[in-house]
């Protein structure tokens, strides 16, 4: 193959066109994003039951649609919450790579069975499925400049105007208001309902009846008359629009002409419709919105979008509000950021190469030809990418950078051989030609081995497997392309470009470039001088390798454990959480302390917060807020970076009074939980109920604050709240003529409040509430105020057949897989990678009464994952390379010289990493099996000449001398070359520098080591086994005379 593209110069440069056009025109069709879809699809069952506690909720809805679940494809857990807001959401998560609209088109069809069997309430307001993460992407606030507008003002201009256009956006999954629009408010007053003989049921039928449509048809429709000559369309009741409206319904007639209106026993008034949550940005009232992204999209483009639509919305603002889009939290600034700086790092990763190679070529032409196959072989991958469906992302663009420094070995190993036989005086033509009939078959051993090391990876499953899976299909395809280039443009462009030696020694005598050659000559044969001692007293060097196994193995065992290293994404994400029961302005002013202390930090640009909303379920003592900080530019001092800021702001707040607050990272990668630090559910196994399940989790808790290795170890979801509850002695009702039905009626509109229908305003369909007004339902006495009206027309009050009692129960209920529990959240402490964290969180669990287990969840789920599969993934890659070695040279033997080879430089990629205070986590593995393709690289280098040379009829000892003197060089150059292309790597800070590192410094340490102690190791492992295995055919060569 390579003597037809000698001769014929100009198709070789053709196919390199191709190639280079091919990638080149897919580059701008890839899309950009930080990751590609790691994290498992999700799909989210929503349902409300207005005014139930967590308790009915859980029985009534949670349990009936969490039965219904089963049978579903590739379903990995299952978490539900019912909270005492009365709203009930299961989480259903599938193995990662499943088709989310299979997903939820499943869930749905078993969602419409488990229907039937939902009260009637919860089918009226209607269950929604949704597939996407709940993390937001980005929140968007509106704050006016105007003091004077309030938080519902701003609310319901978000929820009638901006959410729908926002929501259509390709790739918005859900768009979450924080905050709430107007609806219509009925409060009744007690006492006045009774001095008219009424209850709330009579107000909300008098609502039912008056505020709606009625379709009335037209006068003189078909059939007509004969004759007739009039046709108009009829118009009857249509929906009430203002409060006047609302005030004028009549609740009550008598025959004799009295009514009685709704503005007689109650105050309609346009209210919240939800008062739940309010927002505030940097201290001010403002409303916001959440947008979450759909499962499959991509953030960067999404992000863009919503941030055009609300460019082109602005100038429409109410003009009297004077409202400002501000982009309160925002994720996607990161992600093109930390592409740039892979970029960035491929670019110079490209130059040091370059360098490089100059330096050992000393050749312009030489070191030009390798040079150009970099474009080629990068923008073709590009196309495989293209080809493959995939993006351009931070992994791909990793494995670019690491395939840079593989990509100009072939090339490398060409010319270095074909300069080398021009040194013997032949002409480049015919050296080109020897050349290629020398290596090739070490060029295809290679990259076969190459391959085979990062092929066993892209059949990995799981959120891990998407990760391997980026990194193998990318480095494969760069190095299919680069073999093929290699024996196609490469040979070309020797034959064509390289001048025959003029005279005798190849290289420059004088100059830099004289000494360089001087002393890497006095290098070579020194070299070769050592490796005849290694050789020669080779039991010492067997007991070295020994120690080295042992080195590596222990390091290996004791490298800390993580999924993927934490990085500076320049937001931060905080929880407040007040004691159980604190009401909404005790919660106001612990947001009030924490806002002054974080908006007075000198990195922070914005922050929002949002109280009442809390990271499990909603409720009075929680808040959550959306730190924003400034460019990682200007915070490049220590201790400027989002986890110490993180840490110092929960340290300077564990002082507010009697409330938790904790500021914390966003996780690694969207949708695996809702922070970074490890996450786990506390499960009811034994069914030892709900008061034993909480008593485990605060041991839990108080044996986690005095481990010294975790912190911030905290319950997502809300405490016990006490809760009053109600007895209704039904003989008593039933001997007073009442009927069940009024009472539950009138008991759940009074205090909980009841959805009534729609009312139109400024155009828009909105709700209408009943709910008894707030002094009639403040205290437990207030019951008493309420009256009910029985079958012979008398008001009885409910002091006369109810009873309350004060009980403790929770406002919100969660459950794992079917079985009641509590999710635990918590960090690292600092130094502490997050794998040892959960081995701690493990043995305290250890410590816990029988019948309570756990299940790790979320990005601990995927941690543990990886962590089982690694050993299995190396196993599998060193196996396939021994297999394609024992194709290559045919024999059983010769491929343990190059595997032997492969601890030597797994031990550098260990205590590189050790060093660092790196973790062994995916960025690792991957960088380890690069390592071990590359340790075998150079092995291959050695033995397939040192065999080339054997069988010419040299002994294996002369055959291993000559091998290792020629290759060193080209060994060298291959080494260097991509070590100072991951450099970069190893490097690099700003945005997204933790990842760059890890895969960085793994690699780098592991070349080190494997060039270093490798050049001296493969001959003595070659000679060995050629000793004890080999077909020799000179039988009277000196034996080594062993000093073992």
């Amino acid at each position: 193959m390579a003597h037809f593209f000698i001769d014929r110069p100009i198709f070789a440069w053709v196919i390199a066109i191709v190639i280079m056009l091919g990638g080149g025109l897919s580059i701008s069709q890839l899309p950009l994003e930080q990751y590609p879809d790691i994290a498992p699809p999700t799909v989210k069952i929503s349902a409300t039951y207005t005014g139930a506690s967590a308790k009915t909720v859980e029985d009534s809805v949670t349990q009936v649609i969490e039965q219904q679940m089963k049978g579903l494809d590739n379903l990995t857990y299952m978490s539900a919450t019912s909270s005492s807001a009365g709203s009930a959401s299961i989480s259903l998560t599938f193995t990662a790579g499943t088709d989310p609209d299979v997903a939820q088109m499943q869930v749905q069809n078993k969602l419409q069975q488990a229907e039937s069997r939902l009260p009637q309430t919860v089918q009226s307001e209607g269950l929604t499925v949704t597939k996407g993460g709940s993390d937001f992407l980005m929140i968007v606030a509106l704050a006016s400049a105007d003091p004077s507008v309030t938080g519902t003002q701003i609310g319901d201009y978000i929820s009638t105007t901006l959410l729908d256009s926002i929501s259509r956006i390709d790739g918005v999954g859900d768009v979450q208001t924080l905050g709430s629009g107007y609806a219509m408010r009925i409060w009744l007053d007690p006492a006045l309902l009774e001095k008219y003989a009424l209850m709330p049921s009579d107000v909300s039928s008098a609502l039912e009846a008056q505020n709606t449509e009625v379709s009335a048809g037209q006068l003189g429709a078909l059939p007509a008359v004969k004759g007739q000559q009039l046709n108009a369309t009829i118009s009857a009741r249509s929906k009430l629009q203002t409060v006047d409206e609302f005030r004028n319904v009549v609740v009550k007639s008598d025959s004799d002409g009295a009514v009685v209106l709704l503005g007689d026993v109650a105050t309609p008034e346009l209210g919240s419709e939800s008062y739940d949550i309010s927002t505030a940005l940097n201290g001010k009232p403002a409303a916001a919105m959440g947008v979450q992204l759909a499962a499959g999209a991509n953030a960067l483009s999404v992000g863009d979008a919503v941030k055009a639509k609300l460019q082109e919305m602005e100038p429409f603002y109410p003009t009297e509000m004077q409202l400002k889009n501000v982009i309160a939290y925002d994720t996607t600034p990161f992600v093109s950021l930390s592409i740039e700086e892979v970029v960035k790092a491929l670019g110079e990763a490209i130059v040091l190469v370059v360098l490089i190679m100059f330096l050992l070529l000393q050749n312009l032409r030489a070191t030009l030809i390798p040079a150009i196959t970099v474009p080629v072989v990068l923008l073709g991958t590009f196309g495989v990418l293209s080809l493959f469906g995939y993006s351009i992302n931070t992994l791909t663009m990793f494995a670019m950078v690491l395939a840079i420094g593989l990509l100009v070995d072939d090339a490398i190993v060409v010319v270095e051989n074909v300069e080398r036989l021009m040194g013997e005086g032949m002409s480049p033509m015919a050296a080109t030609r020897q050349s290629m009939s020398e290596i090739s078959s070490a060029l295809v051993g290679i990259t076969l081995v190459l391959s085979a090391v990062f092929i066993p990876m892209a059949f990995f499953g799981g959120s891990t497997g998407i990760i391997y899976r980026q990194f193998s299909v990318t480095i494969v395809s760069a190095m299919v392309l680069s073999v093929l280039v290699a024996m196609t443009l490469t040979p070309a462009l020797c034959a064509s470009l390289l001048k025959a030696h003029d005279g005798k020694t190849p290289g420059a005598q004088r100059g830099f470039f004289g000494w360089f050659n001087r002393t890497f000559e006095r290098a070579s044969a020194g070299y070769e001088r050592w490796v005849g001692v290694v050789l020669r007293r080779w039991g010492r060097s067997l007991l070295l390798y020994g120690l080295v196994l042992v080195v590596m193995a222990v390091g290996y065992m004791n490298l800390a454990t993580s999924f993927l290293p934490d990085e500076d994404q320049g937001i931060l994400l905080a929880q407040i959480q007040l004691p159980v029961g604190a009401t909404d302005s005790r919660t106001q002013s612990v947001i009030k302390q924490f806002e002054d202390y974080i908006l007075k930090q000198p990195e922070v640009e914005s922050m929002i917060s949002i109280s009442g909303l809390g990271m499990g379920g909603n409720s009075q003592n929680t808040a959550r807020a959306f730190i924003r900080l400034k460019d990682w530019a200007e915070r490049g001092s220590s201790g400027q970076d989002a986890a110490s800021i993180a840490q110092r702001a929960t340290m300077a707040l564990s002082s507010i009074g009697d409330a938790d607050a904790f500021v914390m990272q966003p996780p690694t990668v969207r949708g695996l939980g809702q922070s970074s630090g490890f996450d786990l559910q506390l499960k009811d196994l034994g069914g030892l109920g709900h008061d034993a399940l909480v008593a485990a989790r605060e041991k839990l808790l108080e044996l986690a604050r005095k481990d010294p290795r975790l912190q911030g170890v905290r319950s997502n979801g809300l405490d016990d709240a006490p809760q009053l509850k109600i007895s209704i002695d039904d003989r008593k009702a039933g001997a007073m003529s009442l009927s069940t039905s009024d009472i539950n009626a009138t008991l759940s509109t009074a205090s909980g409040g009841t959805y009534v229908n729609d009312f139109l305003n400024q155009g828009r369909v909105k709700k209408v509430y009943v709910q008894g007004q707030a002094s009639s339902r403040m205290q437990a006495a207030d019951l008493d105020h309420w009256f009910v009206r029985n079958s012979n027309g008398d008001m009885v009050p409910f002091s006369s057949f109810a009873s309350s009692a004060w009980s403790y129960g929770s406002p919100l209920l969660e459950r794992y897989n079917g079985n009641a529990s509590l999710e635990i959240v918590g960090d690292p402490a600092p130094g502490v990678s997050s794998g040892d964290a959960m081995n701690a969180v493990q043995a305290i669990i250890g410590q816990l009464p029988q019948g309570i287990g756990y299940e790790w969840t979320g990005q601990s789920y995927q941690l543990r994952l990886s962590g089982s599969q690694a050993p299995l993934l190396y196993g599998i890659s060193v196996l396939f390379v021994f297999l394609c070695l024992a194709a290559l040279y045919e024999s059983w033997s010769v491929p343990f010289s190059v595997i032997l080879v492969v601890p030597l430089g797994v031990i550098g990629a260990v205590l590189a990493t050790r060093v660092a205070g790196l973790s062994n986590d995916v960025y690792f593995q991957v960088g380890l099996l690069t390592t071990v393709g590359l340790a075998a690289k150079n092995a291959i280098l050695i033995v397939e000449f040192a065999k080339h040379l054997q069988e010419q009829g040299n002994s294996v000892i002369d055959a291993t001398l000559i091998a290792v003197r020629q290759r060193l060089r080209p060994i060298l150059m291959t080494s260097l070359a991509f070590m100072f292309g991951v450099l970069p790597l190893a490097l690099s800070t700003g945005a997204g520098s933790a990842g760059r590192q890890a895969i960085g410094t793994g690699v780098l340490g592991g070349m080190f080591s494997a060039t270093a102690l490798g050049i001296f190791f493969v001959p003595l492992f070659f000679l060995l086994i050629r000793r004890r295995f080999g077909r020799v055919r000179n039988a009277n060569q000196s034996a080594p005379t062993g000093d073992a």
